[in-house]
Order: C-alpha cells, then structure tokens, then sequence
C-alpha cells in the first residue's frame, strides 16, 4: 500500500489555508504554501505544470516539483491547433525582423503599429462591428471594459459562472453587483425591471457569455439582448471559447443565433484559437472607443499589443476565415463529440454541449486529485478544476479538445480516464479505512 495521504491534503481546498485574522499580509498565505507543497509530495498538486516543447495533441514537460509528464495533451488551449502552424509561425518571424519584439509604449501614446491598427479594423469588419479597441492580454479587455462603463451608482446584473476577469471588474466598478443564477433569462428580466423601476436613471449592464467554459453550455443572447432593448440596459457579451472554433467563418454561437453584429459590446480573447495573448473590445461607438484609449486603466496605462502578437492573430484570422479554418473546425467537433460519446459510454457525467471545451464531473476533491494523479501516471494530461473555482463536490476535468487530436488519441484518452477512476476508487477505499482506524485510535 502506498504511503498515507491525510484528510487534510486530499480533501481541504484553498480557503482552508488561509489566514485572514493574521495581521501580516504575507504569513496569511504561509499555510497554503506548505499545503501546496505537502500535497506536490504525494503528487496531488496537478497545477503549473511546464512544457517542454510545442504545444500539440501530445506532450512532453513536468509537474511543478519536477516530476516529468508526457502523453496525449488534452490541458492545452489551443482549439485549431494554430500554435507551431507553419504560415503563423512565419508571420511572427516576418514581423520581428521588421519592427521588433516589442510595443514599447501604451496604445494612447505611441504603441501601436501598423499591424496592430489594421487588425483592429480588419477584426471589426469580420465581427461586424463599426470598431474594435485591441488589448494585449485577454483579462484587460473584460476588466476594462467594465470598469470603463460602469460607475459606483451604476448596476451590473452579470451570470454567476461569467469569467473571473468579468466578476472582478464588476466588483471594483460598483457594489451593486447582481449575480443571476446561470443561464436564467427570467432572472435577468426580474432583476431588469426591479432595479429599472426602483432607480430610473442608473446605468444598467448585463454580462454573459458565448459558450461558459466550466460548463460548455450557452445562454439565449437574442433574448438578453431584446431584454436589454426594453429596459434601457446595454448588454455585454464574452466569446472567448467560440470565436473562431465555433460556427460557420469561426463566428460561433453568435452565427448560431443570428447575432452576429447585434450585440451591443463583444468582448473576448485570442489565447483559445489565436494563437495568441491578448483581447478586444467591439461594438458600434467611435466615443467607445476612445474611452477605453484614454479612460481605461488595463489600456491607457500599459504597453499595447506587441507587433508579434499582432501578426500572429492575423494570420490566424486568416486561417480561421477561410477554407482550412473549416475543415478544422469539423476535425475539432468530430473529436470532441467522439470524446463526449466515449467517456458518456463508461459512465462519465459529461456536461454541456459539443464544443472544445469537455467538462467531466469527477466528484469530491479526494477522488478527483487521485483521478488526476493517476490519469498523468499512465499518459493522460488534463486540468482538475477544484473549489472555489467549483462548488466542492462538484470537481471535474476540463478536457480541452484540438483539431489535431486524431481518434486514437481520443481513445487512449477514455481508456486512461476509466482505468484512473477505478485505481482511485480502490484507493479511496482503502483510505478512507486507514481514516477509520486513526480515528479510532484516537478514542482509544
């Protein structure tokens, strides 16, 4: 039998190892170090792990503590599998040797470059939008966004499972932050026309998403945006995990519901099919626009968008807009429904709709930390999602498909997860007797 793993180091979560009655603001997190370090010791700890070369369908790298991983990759967010594609590679090489490596300045001041202004107007055409505001990281374009149109007598009336830049960017913009519960457009309406009626000049916000990345699932944006027609609100919607891999031309669920321009602001990032860092911001208003140049913290006062980044992203769009775009964007939905359909057949909860995202409940934090473990073990690299991120018996892999994944891939995938649950039940068990007998010498 393998050495003992406490309760504590496979059951507790983050929140449980942090000190907040500790006046030193550094030593309230001491606990949560050395938890994280006892758990790497058991090899319990599935975060930071480290490439060791391309990201593709499989992998070579290592856990945090060094322990080295290798096997099929299905923890990359890399959805067309457009990383090392030869045409983007070449773009970024190009744009080096003709203006350097770096932005060197914000994009309000002398930023930007000849790339980064064509793609911004080349972005807004395909997404059909009068403009686009280009940031160099994903986060910045939510958070700014939000901070940027909401004021502390404002309301934000935003999905509970909307991204964490989303929920924090809201926070810090009012404190009258509603959170609907997920997917409920009748929530939103009850919210709408309460807070309409009790305060009629207020500024009112609603936040939602494409395609949810926890869950895979998608909301009605026609209908939250009709919604935000009747009660005077605005409505601003995030594609990060759809754009480009979803859809007909990569426009996604936006092209399902025939909502392609008709949103009032279109928020997302590039990190999941483009290749690259870095987010937009568009919609129909040059004032916008220019608020988020000169008025927004995450713009205003950082460096722009590399020239690199912004080559990389173009030619991504131009691979995504095109012909290859959707034929890999058929491999990429033939994977992940083959996926969905094998891990369903061995008795898997898998949530949500066939998108790249392929979330698979596990359960407790003990069973699930095992799964992880062993699944690495025998050549399976995915990510454990945990609480807080998760309700606490609600944690679960979030499978992240590629286009280039080929079926045998996906096949030695489900075979490693079924043979990961059984060595984690089994070793559950026999823990969860090692627990008993502690206890009861405990009494003794």
């Amino acid at each position: 039998m393998d050495e003992y793993f406490s309760r504590d180091v496979r059951f507790s979560s983050i929140p449980d190892h942090v000190d907040g009655s500790r006046t030193n603001l550094i030593s309230r997190w001491s606990a949560l170090g050395r938890w994280f370090v006892e758990r790497g010791e058991f090899g319990l700890d599935p975060y930071q792990k480290v490439s060791s070369g391309r990201i593709g369908p499989e992998t070579n790298g290592f856990l945090r503590d060094g322990t080295p991983i290798s096997g099929v990759n299905f923890a990359s967010q890399d959805y067309l599998s457009l990383s090392s594609h030869p045409s983007i590679m070449r773009a970024a090489a190009q744009a080096m040797e003709r203006y350097g490596v770096h932005s060197a300045g914000s994009a309000a001041l002398m930023g930007n470059t000849s790339l980064s202004v064509a793609l911004e107007d080349r972005l807004a055409s395909y997404l059909g939008f009068g403009v686009c505001t280009l940031f160099p990281i994903g986060w910045a374009a939510g958070y700014g966004i939000i901070k940027t149109l909401v004021r502390e007598t404002d309301h934000v009336i935003i999905d509970v499972l909307a991204h964490a830049c989303l929920q924090e960017g809201a926070r810090a913009a009012t404190a009258n932050v509603s959170r609907f519960p997920h997917l409920s457009t009748d929530a939103v309406e009850k919210r709408l026309k309460r807070i309409r009626g009790s305060d009629p000049r207020a500024g009112l916000l609603v936040v939602t998403e494409t395609l949810f990345s926890m869950d895979s699932d998608i909301p009605d944006i026609a209908a939250l945006q009709a919604l935000c027609h009747r009660y005077d609100a605005t409505l601003l919607v995030d594609c990060a995990h759809d754009l480009g891999a979803l859809g007909e031309r990569g426009l996604g669920v936006l092209h399902v519901q025939d909502m392609v321009g008709k949103v009032d602001i279109l928020m997302g990032s590039f990190s999941k099919t483009f290749a690259s860092p870095g987010g937009f911001v568009a919609c129909n208003d040059l004032g916008l626009k220019f608020a988020l140049r000169s008025s927004c913290g995450p713009s205003t006062f950082t460096n722009a968008m590399t020239p690199i980044q912004a080559a990389v992203i173009d030619a991504a769009l131009s691979i995504v807009d095109s012909p290859e775009g959707d034929e890999r964007r058929a491999r990429l939905l033939a994977n992940a429904t083959l996926l969905r359909d094998g891990l369903a057949a061995k008795g898997f909860t898998v949530m949500g709709q066939p998108s790249a995202i392929v979330p698979v409940v596990l359960g407790n934090a003990s069973i699930s930390r095992l799964m992880t473990k062993y699944a690495a073990e025998e050549g399976g690299v995915v990510n454990l999602v945990e609480f807080p991120a998760v309700a606490r018996n609600a944690c679960r892999w979030r499978m992240q498909v590629m286009a280039d994944h080929t079926e045998s891939h996906v096949r030695s995938m489900v075979e490693i997860a079924v043979s990961a649950r059984t060595r984690a039940v089994c070793r559950e068990s026999e823990l969860s007797a090692l627990d008993n007998e502690k206890i009861e010498e405990l009494v003794e």
